[in-house]
C-alpha cells in the first residue's frame, strides 16, 4: 500500500495550533479553579508568540523565496499560511470570547476586577492622575514620525500606542508613536474599599493623559499595537570562530526581525490601520484585531501576585524519594537503579546527587550536559563549588536553547571563570540529551555513577513538568556515558553502544528496529504491543513503519502531547492506533517508548521526541530500563495515563480531538493518581524505616 498518501498526515503546523486549542480548552474549563483558567489562558498567549516567532516566521521565509515545496498532507508554504491565517483568527476570538465573557465576570464574583478608566471612582480617578504625573509620564518618549523621522524600530512583543494627531492650525494628519513602559508594571492596583482588590492596566492610564505629550495638536485617535517578530536564529556555525560571540550577536538581532504578526486593538481607525500596515510591510491577513487587552501574557504574573490560594488547585508538595530517605545517595545507587517520576517525586535528589559529589573527597571527576537551567541554578552552584574542592569538572552548555540562549551564555562565562572545562557540543548538533557523570574512587576501584532523564536540569520548571530520572551505577552505563561525554568534548568515535541508543547515529534505526520486532511477533501470532508516550511525533519514517505495524496487526497506543502528524483509525491502515492526549496542570514531558517483544518487554526513556530534529540534528539518548520492578511501575505510568477520564483527549478522524464519554468509567485524573502513588511508596518506605528503627 502507498504510505505517502496526503490524507494519511496531518500537517505539522495545524497539529500544533490543535494542541494549542486543547491548552485553551483548560481555561474555557469551568470546572478548573478560576485563577487556573488564568494561567492557561497567558500559557495560550505565549504559546502564539513562539508559534509565530519561530514556526511562521519560518513559513513566511519560504514563501518569500518562492519555495513551493510541500509537506506530507501536500500544503506549500502559501497554503500553510493561509490554513494558520484562517484558524488562529478563530482561535484568539475564541480566546477573548473567553476572556471578556467567562474569566473577567467571575473575577468579578471572587471580588478581582480589572478596570477601564471610565470605570474609575474620583478617588480612584485622583490616584491615577497622580500615578501618571509622578512615575509614568517622565518615562514616556513620544516618537514623531514624518519625512525626517522614519517610523520607530519598536521592539518586538512590547506594547506600543499609536497615536494619529491633528495640527491645530491645519488639516494635515500626522502620526506618533508612544511605547508602553516596561521598567514598571503594566497592572497597577488602585485604592479600593470593602476588601475588593480593583486594577487598571498602564495603557489605559497613558491613553487617557496622552494628551500631555503632544502639546498644540488634537489627539484625534490612539490605539494599541503589538508586533511579534522573526525570531528565530541563523547561525552559520562552520563559519563561525567563537560560537559564543557569534550567538550573542544574533540575539540582539533577534528584536529587530522581520514582522509577521500585528495585534492591533478593536475599533482602531481604518487611517491609523493603514498606516501600520504601510510602515512595517504587513498583509492584512497577519493583523489580528483584539477584543480586549492585547497580549495576555500578563494574565500569569498577575494572577500569582494576587494570592488567593483558595482560587487555584491544591497544591501537590513534591515528595522525597523513598530509596534515599536517611540514605548515602551513593551507596544505594550502588547496589539498585533508582527511578523517579517528577514532580511528584522531588527533584531536590538531584540538586542533592549533584552537591554531594561537589563535596565527596572520593569525587574525582563530574561532567554534566546543560540544556535549560533556572536563573539561580543550585545545581551550577554545585559545579562551581566542585572546581573549588579539587574536583575535574566538565560542563557541556548548549547555547543554541532557543529563548535560552541568553541565560546559557551567562551561566557558561560563569562556569568557565569559576576553573570548569565548558564546551559548546558539536557543530550543527544541539545537544538535547540529559545526562550526570560522576566519577568516584573507591575501595574497589573506580567507580561510575549516571544520571540520565528525560527533562532539564532546571529546578524550577522541575516543579511544574513532568518527566522521568533515573540513578545507575552499573558499568555498562558508565562506559557509554563516559564515552558520549568523550564524542562531546574530543574527537572519539564510537560505533557500538553497549546500552544506550544515540542520536543522530543510532536511536532512529533503534526505534525502527523495535517496531519491526512487533511486526515480526505479530506475524508470529504473538502478543504484539506498542505504548508510546512523547510530546510531538512528527517524523514521516517513524509514522510510515507505525502504519506498517498497524496493517500487520500490531496494537499501538500513542500518549503525544502536542503535534501528532498520524492520523488514527484510517480504514485498513491505522485502525489499530489510538492517538490520545493529555492536558493538565503539569506540563506532560516525559518520553517513554513500550515495545511488548513478545512478553518480555523493552522499554526506554529519552531526551527525544520522534521528530526529524530529535532523531536527525540532535545528540539525544533513549535508555533502556532492564529492572523488572521498575519496568512494571513505567507501565503503570502508561496504564493510568490511558486510563484519565478527566484531562485526556482522543484524536478524531479528521484530526481535532474530543474528550472521552465518562459514563460508566471510574473517574481518574492521571496527575493526582500519580502524586497518590507516590505518596503510597513514601508511606511504604517511612513506616519500613520505623519498624527497622524499632528493632534496632
Amino acid at each position: 500500500m502507498e504510505l505517502s498518501n496526503p490524507n494519511y498526515y496531518i500537517n505539522r503546523e495545524l497539529g500544533w495550533l490543535e494542541f494549542n486549542e486543547r491548552v485553551m480548552e483548560e481555561a474555557q474549563d469551568k470546572s478548573n479553579k478560576i485563577l487556573e483558567r488564568v494561567k492557561f489562558l497567558a500559557i495560550c498567549s505565549s504559546n502564539l508568540d513562539e508559534f509565530f516567532m519561530v514556526r511562521v516566521s519560518g513559513l513566511m521565509d519560504l514563501d518569500i523565496a518562492k519555495v513551493s515545496s510541500k509537506d506530507p498532507s501536500l500544503l506549500t508554504p502559501k497554503q500553510q499560511l493561509s490554513e494558520i491565517s484562517e484558524k488562529v483568527h478563530k482561535m484568539v476570538s475564541k480566546q477573548y470570547n473567553c476572556f471578556n465573557r467567562s474569566i473577567l465576570p467571575t473575577l468579578q464574583k471572587e471580588n478581582i476586577l480589572i478596570k477601564k478608566f471610565e470605570q474609575l471612582d474620583k478617588n480612584q480617578e485622583s490616584f491615577a492622575k497622580e500615578y501618571f504625573e509622578h512615575i509614568v509620564y517622565p518615562i514616556l518618549t513620544p516618537m514623531a514620525i514624518d519625512k525626517s523621522r522614519p517610523f520607530p524600530l519598536v521592539n518586538n512583543k512590547h506594547l506600543h500606542i499609536i497615536i494619529e494627531l491633528l495640527e491645530k492650525k491645519s488639516s494635515e494628519t500626522l502620526f506618533a508613536v508612544v511605547q508602553v513602559p516596561t521598567v514598571i508594571n503594566r497592572v497597577t492596583k488602585l485604592p479600593a474599599e470593602n476588601g475588593v482588590a480593583e486594577f487598571i492596566l498602564l495603557e489605559d492610564v497613558i491613553i487617557e493623559y496622552i494628551g500631555k505629550l503632544f502639546g498644540g495638536y488634537k489627539v484625534v485617535d490612539t490605539s494599541i499595537f503589538r508586533i511579534t517578530r522573526n525570531a528565530d536564529l541563523s547561525i552559520q556555525e562552520d563559519e563561525a570562530e567563537d560560537l559564543l560571540l557569534e550567538i550573542e550577536k544574533s540575539i540582539k538581532k533577534r528584536r529587530w526581525g522581520h514582522p509577521v504578526r500585528i495585534e492591533i486593538e478593536k475599533g482602531m481607525s481604518k487611517v491609523s490601520r493603514k498606516f501600520l500596515e504601510s510602515s512595517l510591510k504587513v498583509k492584512s491577513e497577519n493583523v489580528y484585531e483584539i477584543n480586549g487587552a492585547i497580549d495576555l501574557t500578563y494574565l500569569m504574573g498577575f494572577s500569582l501576585s494576587l494570592g488567593y490560594e483558595k482560587l487555584r488547585n491544591e497544591k501537590l508538595e513534591p515528595l522525597q524519594i523513598p530509596e534515599f530517605i536517611d540514605s548515602d545517595m551513593f551507596e544505594v545507587i550502588k547496589n539498585k537503579d533508582v527511578l523517579v517520576h517528577h514532580p511528584y517525586d522531588s527533584f531536590d535528589c538531584v540538586i542533592r546527587f549533584i552537591k554531594e559529589a561537589s563535596k565527596d573527597p572520593n569525587v574525582l571527576a563530574i561532567k554534566q550536559t546543560l540544556y535549560r537551567v533556572s536563573g539561580n541554578s543550585p545545581i551550577v552552584s554545585s559545579l562551581i563549588n566542585a572546581v573549588e574542592n579539587g574536583k575535574q569538572v566538565t560542563v557541556l552548555v548548549e547555547l543554541k536553547a532557543r529563548f535560552d540562549e541568553e541565560n546559557n551564555i551567562l551561566w557558561a562565562k560563569k562556569l568557565e571563570k569559576a576553573g570548569c572545562h565548558v564546551v559548546y557540543g558539536l557543530v550543527g548538533l544541539k545537544t538535547h540529551c540529559k545526562m550526570c557523570l560522576v566519577v568516584r574512587q573507591e575501595d574497589s576501584g573506580i567507580r561510575r555513577y549516571v544520571h540520565l532523564g528525560t527533562g532539564n536540569y532546571n529546578d524550577s520548571t522541575a516543579k511544574i513538568y513532568t518527566d522521568l530520572g533515573f540513578f545507575t551505577s552499573k558499568e555498562t552505563f558508565g562506559e557509554d556515558v563516559s564515552a558520549l561525554f568523550n564524542v562531546l568534548t574530543g574527537y572519539s568515535k564510537v560505533t557500538n553502544w553497549g546500552k544506550i541508543a544515540v542520536a543522530p547515529k543510532t536511536l532512529r534505526q533503534t526505534f525502527l528496529s523495535c517496531i519491526e520486532g512487533e511486526i515480526l511477533n505479530a506475524s508470529l501470532g504473538k502478543e504484539a504491543l506498542i505504548i508510546a508516550k512523547m510530546n510531538s511525533l512528527v517524523d514521516v519514517e517513524i509514522i510510515q513503519a507505525l502504519y506498517k505495524a498497524s496493517m500487520a496487526g500490531v496494537k499501538i497506543k500513542l500518549i503525544v502531547r502536542g503535534i501528532c502528524c498520524l492520523k488514527a483509525g484510517i480504514e485498513n491502515v491505522s485502525e489499530n492506533i489510538t492517538v490520545v492526549s493529555v492536558v493538565d496542570k503539569f506540563l506532560e514531558h516525559s518520553r517513554i517508548y513500550y515495545f511488548e517483544n513478545a512478553g518480555e518487554p523493552r522499554i526506554f526513556l529519552s531526551s527525544a521526541d520522534l521528530m526529524p530534529r530529535n532523531l536527525d540534528r540532535r545528540v539525544e539518548v533513549a535508555f533502556p530500563i532492564d529492572d523488572r520492578d521498575l519496568k512494571e511501575r513505567l507501565f503503570e505510568i502508561l496504564e493510568i495515563t490511558l486510563s484519565d477520564t478527566e484531562k485526556l483527549r482522543i484524536q478524531n478522524p479528521d484530526g481535532t480531538y474530543s474528550k472521552i464519554d465518562r459514563r460508566g468509567r471510574e473517574h481518574v485524573r492521571s496527575q493526582d493518581k500519580f502524586y497518590e502513588k507516590a505518596l503510597e511508596r513514601l508511606k511504604e518506605a517511612e513506616s519500613n524505616l520505623a519498624v527497622l528503627n524499632n528493632i534496632t
